[in-house]
């Protein structure tokens, strides 16, 4: 008798565990279920969501942007959310080459105006990539600039759905194209990120010291996105996964040897749906 009543204890604790469990799962699926499909959509952000570089001319290609284009090729946010049933997207690219975090609150004021639903935001290459690595943006006033953007969007009436994209390494972009004289050339030609850029070939300890020095920076504008992002409701950050892409020779444009190319726009495009809300 007494193996019996034991066992039955056991059953029926296993048995209310279970229930707990079901209930718990089925409470997350809830949790993590994806928002609807938005009628609008808009962009923030510089020349990489711009598609710079990404086409035949030293021109800005926004058919070609990971969030917004049209590309077939590239797939991207507006192109899979059309797929998933938002035929009728309406799509802004509000992001401006060269444009830095002090843009990106008057960003978010016309895409609150333009009635955007979901809001994707890649910001930051800029405030690092500077004449020289004493002018970059301070971090705090990066945070101050993304989380002004943030509040704002968070208190549009349209309530949208936030992305926030990391910035890529600089450090990794250099490293790519460091060895060939072409690069070399076009970066001291375009005078592109200097701070990161400048002197190439040096190895000298004063150079290797104000590369890592763009690159910490980078690495803190990151942290700060992390922190805005999860300070605001409907905000989803994503993890990183950019900044720590190590991104191909195909990837990046043989036009500067810095942008994004087209097959990079489809990497971008690729990492970061991977990370939105109708994905995970």
């Amino acid at each position: 008798m007494h193996f019996f009543s034991r066992g039955r204890r056991v059953l029926a604790t296993a048995a209310a565990a279970a229930v707990l469990i079901s209930a718990s799962l089925f409470s997350a699926g809830a949790a993590s279920a994806a928002p609807p499909p938005p009628a609008r959509m808009a962009a923030l952000g510089d020349s990489i969501t711009q598609a710079a570089m990404s086409c035949s001319s030293l021109i800005s290609c926004p058919t070609n942007s990971w969030s917004t284009g049209s590309t077939a090729s590239v797939n991207s946010h507006s192109a899979r959310l059309r797929a998933a049933g938002a035929a009728s997207l309406v799509v802004y690219n509000n992001a401006v080459s060269g444009a830095a975090s002090s843009a990106l609150p008057g960003q978010a004021q016309k895409a609150v105006a333009q009635g955007a639903q979901y809001v994707t935001i890649e910001i930051g290459a800029n405030d690092a990539c500077t004449k020289t690595a004493g002018a970059m943006t301070p971090a705090a006033t990066f945070r101050a600039n993304v989380q002004s953007a943030l509040t704002t969007l968070a208190a549009s009436p349209a309530s949208p759905e936030i992305f926030v994209a990391s910035i890529p390494s600089l450090q990794r972009m250099y490293d790519l194209n460091k060895s060939s004289v072409s690069a070399r050339l076009v970066w001291g030609l375009l005078k592109i990120c200097q701070s990161m850029l400048e002197k190439p070939t040096s190895t000298s300890a004063a150079d290797v010291q104000r590369r890592a020095a763009v690159q910490q920076r980078v690495n803190e504008y990151n942290q700060a996105l992390a922190a805005a992002c999860a300070s605001v409701a409907k905000c989803r950050y994503d993890g990183g996964a950019v900044a720590n892409y190590a991104f191909s020779k195909a990837d990046i444009s043989t036009r500067d040897y810095f942008h994004p190319s087209l097959s990079g726009q489809a990497t971008l495009a690729a990492v970061t749906w991977a990370r939105t809300q109708w994905a995970s």
